[in-house]
């Protein structure tokens, strides 16, 4: 049996997607980023009214290297009756849904989906077209006083697509008068848009200059960069990241200087992100951004420069349970909780927005996601999180922020009288005993695989509950059981 977003993720995600084009009728490549995305209830809509003639012309101009997308067998688990009288989309429509505005630094946006400071966000075009997909606002590249020499390759990527994503590259190589002209024009034609200028200087005067100048060219707020981690100059990036002391002191210069909201950034390559950030609140700071990226390495000889290679920044959905922990330790720390906070890292789709969100994030930025895939995921980005609210009947996104942090104890607090035994759906299982190798070789021995049924079988008395049988299970049919007293 076919899984529905298993062959979701086969989907080249084409650029004017030759099966749409052939369809004719409704929108194949759109129903499929739908799914792509988390949003397979809604994918639906974008198939109405397509006959079966029509969705064999789509499958028929894939253009897979592979194989063509079962465009018609997603149809038909998306339950879409080809011809008239096809299903809609499920839930309230569009102009009841939910609105995703919020207040971030006092400043109104009409959607808490940012581009993060980086590669996506480096010239006018590229923002205009941004914000005219529906982005609530920009982090601009952050603007220094030092010639940016960038390096070729800069990229290095692990899966794909994408599991993590290597990076090294700079800061802003646009003159600087030029980033300043380029933010005053974009506040000017965009106003109800939130432009956010990225700084970072070499000493206290740089810090000043540079943040005056982006409010003089009617920025909304400014983002002082203390955690880029592969700076060809000492003393810049994540060198002052680490040291709480110089976090305050420069926050403080910035927040003496200029009235617009400062916003200080913090990096993750460090043992506790809350003494920083605890140091930029005390200084002033309106909010705290986290995280940068984190130090890592790849090797591959294609990401060589010349033949050598360099400690970089890493980011993709590998670093997102990094990030969360970090703003979750902000969170929860009675010095920075009444900071604002912007969460970065990992952010892909509307799940991965709102877990932000849960720990307390009213602002949201993303990158290596549009590197990969492009301003278009604005939409389900938008939709799944509107959808989720109108399900629960929630008005306001403010609602949802923060609203997990108190389900986070220490490990301590955690309760070590009961346990979940796994539940095994034997109609679902295919018999392939993974579930039984890591239980013998991972786990705690707790099952045995019987070669004729070809069926795992659970000893209650060594079972632990861990729940790695149910992690490796490739069809999901294990599941969560009740939870019981240990005996």
């Amino acid at each position: 049996m076919m899984n529905l977003h298993e062959e979701a993720m086969r989907c080249l995600l084409c650029q004017d997607a030759p099966c749409t084009k052939a369809c004719g009728k409704g929108d194949p490549a759109r129903a499929i980023r739908a799914i792509r995305f988390d949003n397979e209830k809604l994918a639906a809509q974008w198939l109405e009214g397509c006959s079966d003639a029509a969705l064999a012309r789509a499958e028929k101009a894939c253009i897979h290297f592979d194989t063509p997308i079962r465009i018609r067998e997603i149809a038909k688990a998306l339950s879409v009756q080809p011809g008239p009288g096809a299903a809609v989309m499920p839930g309230p429509d569009r102009a009841s849904l939910p609105s995703l505005a919020i207040t971030f630094c006092g400043i109104p946006c009409e959607n808490p989906f940012f581009l993060a400071s980086s590669a996506v966000s480096i010239n006018y075009n590229m923002v205009e077209r941004a914000l005219q997909a529906g982005w609530g606002g920009v982090y601009y590249k952050t603007i220094c006083m030092q010639e940016i020499k960038e390096v070729s390759p800069r990229f290095d990527a692990v899966g794909k697509p994408f599991i993590g994503f290597r990076n090294m590259e700079q800061l802003s190589e646009n003159p600087t008068d030029e980033d300043f002209y380029t933010l005053r024009a974009l506040k000017q034609n965009y106003p109800d848009k939130v432009i956010i200028a990225s700084i970072m200087g070499n000493k206290e005067e740089e810090w000043i200059e540079l943040a005056e100048r982006a409010e003089a060219a009617g920025c909304d707020a400014v983002e002082l960069n203390f955690s880029c981690p592969q700076m060809r100059y000492e003393g810049m990036g994540s060198d002052v990241g680490q040291n709480a002391e110089l976090v305050t002191f420069l926050t403080a210069y910035v927040k003496r200087n200029v009235s617009i909201p400062v916003i200080a950034k913090m990096t993750p390559n460090i043992t506790n992100i809350t003494g920083p950030a605890a140091g930029a609140f005390f200084a002033g700071a309106d909010a705290v951004s986290a995280i940068n990226t984190i130090k890592s390495v790849t090797m591959s000889e294609e990401a060589a420069v010349n033949g050598h290679h360099a400690i970089s920044g890493y980011s993709g959905r590998a670093v997102k349970p990094i990030a969360q922990r970090c703003i979750l330790e902000m969170a929860s720390n009675p010095v920075c909780k009444k900071a604002e906070l912007s969460g970065v890292g990992g952010i892909e789709t509307w799940r991965d927005a709102l877990e932000f969100i849960q720990l307390g994030c009213r602002n949201l930025q993303v990158c290596t996601a549009v590197m990969q895939y492009g301003y278009r995921i604005i939409d389900d980005l938008k939709l799944g999180l509107q959808h989720y609210m109108a399900e629960r009947g929630i008005e306001k996104l403010k609602s949802l922020v923060g609203e997990r942090v108190k389900a986070f104890v220490p490990a301590s607090g955690l309760d070590r009288k009961t346990v979940v035994f796994p539940k095994f759906n034997r109609d679902k299982c295919i018999g392939c005993g993974r579930c039984t190798i890591s239980c013998a070789d991972g786990g705690h021995q707790a099952l045995t695989f019987d070669p004729e049924t070809r069926q795992p079988k659970l000893a209650g008395t060594r079972c632990v509950g861990c729940h790695l049988c149910r992690l490796v299970c490739p069809v999901g049919a294990i599941s969560l059981g009740n939870r019981v007293n240990k005996k």
